[in-house]
């Protein structure tokens, strides 16, 4: 597939930077370098990714409650072409063919997330603990770890109870945090003892933003300019507080980390000679990474990010600030809740300052005073926000390296997606978005940046939240339509297995061959899968049309019986 080049303005706007305890990260250097030919540190952990409600369906099953996303996609409209994932990839059933997946892989890690209510129906432990979900999570575990593959455990990737958002408006509400902690203070009872690594929260900037700021997401709130920035306060105050209660009563005996998995995008300057543009990139970062990070490593949220919500806040005429505030008890408690640092990286934008006036309403994006570009020459194979930008990956780990004092890291998501309908199994695309994204964090390593592990997103292809199936991330192919979600490799299987299994890239010959190896396996196995729609419809013929057929012909048949003795009579 031939990357589609588009030219897309994105005026999105975002926000800025500049900590007094931080080391300046030098925007000014351009160089963007050749292929770099070495391997990983010894121990480097391998891995790739899931998220609870994207892959293991059963959304009502043994004593599961409702999440906010059972009832966000059965809402029509939200999502593309109504589509749920009320069954997806089935794994809940399927826990011995994934593991034969990541087996197959050779992972060393596997990430994946633990559903709140699937284990507290309603959020509430005193109501009720699910044992039959406590069980599956047992199940997982217990097979992971017989296959010396680490869990990376996430307990929260954006399933909250509905419950917890009827009773009490969900993350605009504080007393999410005690919820919360009730709720982690539980997984660390039971799972505890099995893992090492635990995330709090996933990419809570699109928690913050797209759940109610624009609605994208569930919950589907859109309190602009408001909405974002009280879901965040929370989201990092229950951060903290379960970060202080495995420190205070599990560390010890379970020897164990707690972190934080965030998102970002790297923001280049347009012009780097341009102080403005400079300044624009430094927002664009800080709203998105650092309004997460700066917290938890420094205790506050960045300076720009209160200098400009607060100037547009008094344009408004109001009083206080949209952006909350922390007291100084609260930063103290909140700096330093980070054993290693999560980073989830897929792409880059080119910024430059925009002014927005101050109107009546003020959003997130207005705030930045900025605008996002991308290069039309840039990769863009489907999801219309990820362009492929290797580059801006070592940038990233370098300027999370100079902001927040090398904080160990685990690349926690990176990867990217394929827009198709038809089957397709040799992604050449992703190949090489892996090959180059790898590449520049092996840069980023050379370059001092404290990375110890990098996970694929994703292991399978899944639910894609709006955008239902119409994207594919996975590693391996998920035939929706088949009622058993069959799985199949990709060619990037291949490749990334070589990865890992040379720890990085040997030398020239050796990597281009791992390529046309995986692409003539690839080509096979894409015929095979040629008919498997064919058999799908023979399963449909079986299942469904043959006994309807049968039961309209002994219908047909006791009627016409029926006429013939009352003609006899």
């Amino acid at each position: 597939m031939l990357p589609r080049c588009a030219t897309r303005v994105c005026n999105v706007f975002v926000l800025v930077l500049c900590l007094s305890t931080a080391e300046d990260f030098d925007w000014t250097k351009s160089d963007r370098g050749s292929f770099y030919y070495g391997t990983f540190p010894t121990g480097f952990s391998w891995g790739a990714g899931s998220s609870a409600y994207q892959t293991e369906g059963a959304w009502d099953k043994d004593g599961k409650g409702l999440s906010i996303w059972d009832v966000f996609c059965h809402k029509k409209g939200r999502i593309y072409q109504n589509e749920t994932g009320d069954s997806s990839c089935e794994g809940y059933y399927k826990v011995k063919d994934d593991i034969s997946l990541i087996k197959e892989l050779k992972l060393n890690h596997y990430r994946f997330s633990i559903s709140w209510p699937r284990i507290l129906p309603t959020g509430i432990k005193s109501d009720h603990v699910n044992e039959k979900g406590i069980k599956y999570y047992d199940i997982l575990l217990d097979q992971l770890l017989e296959n010396n593959i680490t869990p990376i455990v996430t307990l929260y990737h954006w399933d909250l109870p509905q419950v917890l958002q009827e009773k009490y408006g969900g993350w605009q509400n504080i007393s999410m945090v005690n919820y919360f902690n009730e709720f982690a203070n539980l997984c660390f009872e039971r799972f505890g003892n099995r893992v090492k690594y635990w995330i709090t929260f996933n990419n809570p900037w699109v928690m913050a933003v797209e759940g109610h700021e624009t609605g994208e997401h569930a919950p589907g709130l859109k309190l602009r300019g408001t909405g974002a920035y009280r879901a965040a306060h929370h989201i990092i105050k229950a951060h903290a507080k379960v970060w202080h209660t495995y420190d205070t009563q599990w560390r010890s005996k379970q020897k164990g980390m707690v972190g934080i998995s965030l998102s970002g995008d790297w923001g280049e300057p347009v012009d780097i000679t341009n102080q403005k543009d400079i300044e624009a990139a430094e927002r664009y970062v800080q709203f998105y990474m650092g309004w997460f990070a700066t917290p938890i490593f420094h205790g506050d949220y960045p300076q720009v990010m209160k200098d400009f919500i607060g100037k547009k806040s008094s344009q408004q005429g109001l009083g206080t600030s949209r952006l909350p505030t922390f007291s100084s008890q609260e930063k103290s408690y909140i700096k330093g809740t980070c054993d290693f640092l999560g980073v989830g990286h897929f792409t880059t934008r080119y910024i430059t300052q925009k002014t927005y006036p101050a109107g009546r309403i003020s959003t997130y994006f207005t705030d930045r005073d900025l605008a996002e570009l991308v290069d039309p020459s840039w990769p863009d194979p489907g999801s219309e926000w990820l362009y492929s930008v290797p580059w801006g990956f070592r940038r990233l780990l370098n300027f999370v390296k100079s902001q927040y004092g090398n904080p160990m890291i685990y690349i926690t998501e990176n990867g990217v997606s394929e827009k198709m309908m038809c089957t397709e199994l040799c992604d050449e695309w992703r190949i090489q978005y892996l090959k180059s994204y790898i590449n520049e964090m092996l840069k980023a390593i050379r370059d001092g940046v404290n990375v110890k592990g990098y996970t694929a997103w994703s292991l399978l292809d899944k639910f894609e939240w709006d955008e239902g199936y119409s994207e594919r991330f996975g590693l391996y192919y998920v035939d929706f339509r088949n009622k058993n979600k069959p799985r199949y490799p990709k060619a990037s299987v291949q490749f990334y297995k070589r990865i890992i299994s040379s720890n990085g890239f040997p030398n020239q010959r050796e990597v281009e061959n791992w390529k046309r190896k995986a692409m003539e396996t690839c080509s096979s196995s894409n015929q095979l899968l040629a008919a498997d729609p064919l058999t799908s419809h023979m399963e449909m013929v079986t299942e469904i049309v043959v006994p309807t057929v049968c039961t309209l012909c002994i219908l047909l048949s006791a009627v016409f019986l029926m006429f013939l003795l009352r003609r006899r009579n």
